[in-house]
């Protein structure tokens, strides 16, 4: 009876408004994904691989189709929908089509049996490392498909991290896209141990990120009285409040997504996963984590702490150049093609970070290219990493590089080209972010941070410049690995990164400016 009275006393209670068109790439991701989950329980296994492909392509074109149309009638200021917890805005549908292009190229190198005979994932995850069953199963035709629901979960996770419009949901989001990736990154066929290890690693330092970030949110909870952007953008201009909950409750939350951005010193996870989880897997997370990363932590400190930005922004220099340095420097010493992409990530996210903290618009659009020159040159470098093969798999080791021109001409020239993008060489994608990133910085006052940029830039371009005169100018070993010959799928990876990266780099208009069309929505 008091419930029934109360309910009356307090009116009808309203459904949350929902605006199904904003959202219905994320659902058709997170729709497809369980989908997936349910043919895994009752297709046949020999029907499951052509199933589970066709399925996971036609739902990224789906979603896309979907984005394009909205896209097209969308807001200029953007929405706020499902009870305010998502903001489908500019930075948001940028990053979505980001997310859902380069997720294509990762399928594809996921759904390849060619390189590696029945793919790079191990049918049965229980067996033991170096047992004879795992001997017998690495030389089957099996692959584990449950991969492929697993990575559009990860991706549903990722679309919805750049477009919460609060803590909690971002914390939700957050996990949601980081489960998956523990569980792929210990599928590899071979080198089960150094999979298994790397799964491990970056389950428990995410577990601690995570933790990080949960307590962040408790503490700006206790500040502002909210959790929404909006809310705490208001606090923070406007409060008699004391500051501690506020900056710790901050540096806290910045701990988990710098974490996840692989910026130092927060990177310690990056080498060893990169290293030890499968290449296609490797290549979705350099792409696509990192986008997801930047781009919650530009709503985040646009949205939410634009106000503050003097008390905090020196603390990101110097964590910038932290990340710049220990990238550079230490990529230099890597001996291993994976564990010198992942400290080059590194310094990535140290210039990307230079972007982020400019909180201009031309910031915003130069941060948001950046993340898509990189993860598409990143993604197809992976793929090229994943065809210079051995006895006992990819052939990683620097040493096995050497006069690859000889044995393979195309590859080793492929490869070079995306070096020459990383390094930010002009005429490729790399060049223009680094120049719209750093013009962002200079026009915000950041000179200083610039020139060290510039710096650290060429340092790290030795690394990539020492593997070109590797290939080049070397002589091969009687003995060294082959270059196999790339499935459909992986070429067509490969091709999509290098186009796009030479697209970017000489004709990089239509992108830079649908990256600059709107901010972020900043109504609650």
């Amino acid at each position: 009876m008091l419930n029934v009275h109360f309910a009356q006393q307090q009116g009808p209670i309203e459904a949350p408004g929902i605006d199904y068109a904003a959202i219905m790439p994320m659902l058709i991701v997170f729709g497809v994904a369980c989908v997936g989950v349910l043919l895994e329980a009752f297709l046949p296994k020999h029907r499951r691989w052509s199933t589970q492909v066709a399925l996971t392509l036609l739902a990224l074109a789906g979603a896309g189709v979907a984005l394009g149309v909205y896209t097209a009638d969308a807001p200029p200021r953007g929405i706020t929908t499902l009870s305010g917890t998502v903001a489908v805005d500019g930075p948001a549908l940028f990053l979505w089509g980001t997310l859902l292009a380069l997720s294509v190229g990762a399928v594809l190198l996921i759904a390849d049996r060619t390189v590696d005979r029945g793919g790079a994932f191990v049918a049965e995850a229980g067996i033991s490392p170096g047992t004879v069953q795992d001997r017998e199963q690495a030389a089957t035709q099996s692959m584990q498909t449950e991969v492929f629901p697993l990575s559009l979960f990860a991706l549903g996770g990722m679309m919805a991290f750049t477009a919460a419009n609060d803590l909690l949901t971002m914390f939700v989001a957050l996990e949601v896209l980081s489960l998956p990736l523990y569980l792929m990154c210990g599928l590899a066929r071979r080198r089960r141990l150094l999979s298994q290890e790397a799964a491990v690693k970056y389950f428990l330092l995410g577990a601690f990120a995570s933790a990080f970030f949960l307590y962040g949110v408790a503490l700006l909870y206790g500040y502002a009285g909210s959790v929404r952007f909006s809310e705490i953008a208001v606090a923070t201009a406007g409060t008699d409040r004391s500051d501690t909950l506020l900056f710790a409750g901050l540096g806290l939350l910045l701990v988990g997504l710098l974490f996840k951005a692989s910026v130092g010193p927060f990177h310690t996870w990056t080498p060893d996963v990169y290293h030890g989880a499968p290449t296609p897997i490797t290549a979705f997370m350099a792409a696509c984590t990192k986008v997801a990363a930047f781009g919650a932590i530009l709503r985040v400190l646009t949205v939410g702490f634009e106000s503050t930005h003097w008390e905090w922004r020196g603390v990101l220099w110097a964590v910038a150049i932290v990340s710049m340095l220990i990238g550079a420097v230490l990529g230099l010493t890597q001996t291993d093609v994976k564990r010198m992409i992942a400290y080059s990530s590194i310094a990535h996210a140290g210039f990307l970070l230079i972007g982020t903290m400019a909180l201009t618009e031309q910031g915003l659009s130069g941060t948001m290219f950046y993340l898509l020159a990189y993860g598409f040159t990143t993604l197809a470098a992976f793929g090229v990493i994943s065809l210079v093969r051995d006895s006992g798999g990819e052939a990683t080791h620097l040493s096995a590089w050497a006069g690859l021109a000889k044995r393979s001409p195309v590859v080793a020239w492929t490869f070079a080209f995306l070096l020459f993008a990383l390094a930010g060489i002009p005429l490729t994608s790399g060049f223009v972010g680094k120049f719209v990133v750093f013009s962002a910085a200079l026009s915000d006052g950041m000179a200083p941070l610039v020139v060290i940029a510039l710096i650290f830039s060429a340092v790290a371009a030795f690394f990539y410049l020492r593997v070109v005169v590797l290939m080049f100018f070397s002589e091969p070993a009687e003995d060294g690995p082959t270059v196999s010959v790339p499935g459909a799928f992986t070429t067509a990876a490969i091709t999509l990164g290098v186009v796009v990266t030479l697209l970017l780099g000489v004709a990089p208009t239509f992108a830079l400016d649908w990256a600059g069309t709107g901010g972020f929505a900043l109504t609650s």
